[in-house]
């Protein structure tokens, strides 16, 4: 088992230095735990889509989110597929320096938000315990929740993104359970570990898709068009 590095945000690692709240979360950061499988694929390229669409929002101002990912069979120390390399090269994304990591109880209390690739690995992140519930969604079930929420309901981005980000996750926790999934598949995003890059170009657009209101969601700034 190894320790949570200091983080994969996109303001450098900078906010390692965290005091926690009561409840154990950071003060001045919010932190979202991508997972699914082996975290050399999905997670991956869901991490740096995430930091990506972050940092052309709010650039400097997103540095409070951290963000990083993980896998329940994770590939400790593997670097991700090429073709998922690839696939965020076309998003303009930065792969470089990604390092693959299993997930581990430590990584789960630390986050905020955990998003997960599919309904298994949202099932096994919260029978890891440490009350992940509440902050525990498949990537398009928070979607979904996100799209039913007012935003003139969330904090202000002037009041921080770090606590818009707490009130959004609290809204969508609200909603769970009124907002049902029309089909099982609708929450999934299926692993395109060795399949061809055509098919993972695709699971990068659906990951795209799902990514873009979230981020909205959070920073509170639509992608440019």
């Amino acid at each position: 088992m190894t320790a949570p590095g200091t983080g994969r945000g996109i303001g450098g690692g900078s906010w390692s230095a965290e005091e926690t709240t009561t409840f154990g979360f950071p003060r001045d950061t919010f932190r979202i735990l991508h997972v699914s499988t082996g975290n050399v694929c999905r997670s991956p390229i869901t991490e740096r889509l995430t930091r990506h669409f972050v940092a052309e929002r709010l650039g400097v101002l997103g540095g409070g989110l951290i963000v990083e990912s993980a896998g329940t069979w994770g590939h400790e120390g593997a670097p991700m597929e090429s073709h998922a390399e690839t696939v965020l090269a076309e998003f303009g994304a930065d792969a470089s320096g990604f390092v693959g990591r299993e997930l581990l109880d430590e990584h789960v209390i630390r986050a905020d938000l955990v998003l997960t690739a599919t309904r298994d690995h949202r099932a096994q992140v919260i029978s890891m315990g440490h009350s992940a519930g509440l902050r525990t969604f498949t990537l398009k079930e928070f979607t979904r929740l996100v799209r039913a929420i007012d935003p003139a309901t969330l904090p202000p981005l002037e009041d921080g993104v770090v606590m818009r980000a707490r009130a959004l996750v609290r809204a969508a926790a609200a909603l769970r359970g009124w907002l049902l999934a029309p089909n099982a598949e609708a929450d999934e995003v299926y692993d395109p570990y060795g399949a061809p890059l055509t098919f993972f170009r695709s699971i990068g657009d659906e990951i795209r898709d799902a990514l873009d209101p979230v981020v909205t969601a959070l920073t509170g700034v639509p992608a440019r068009t």
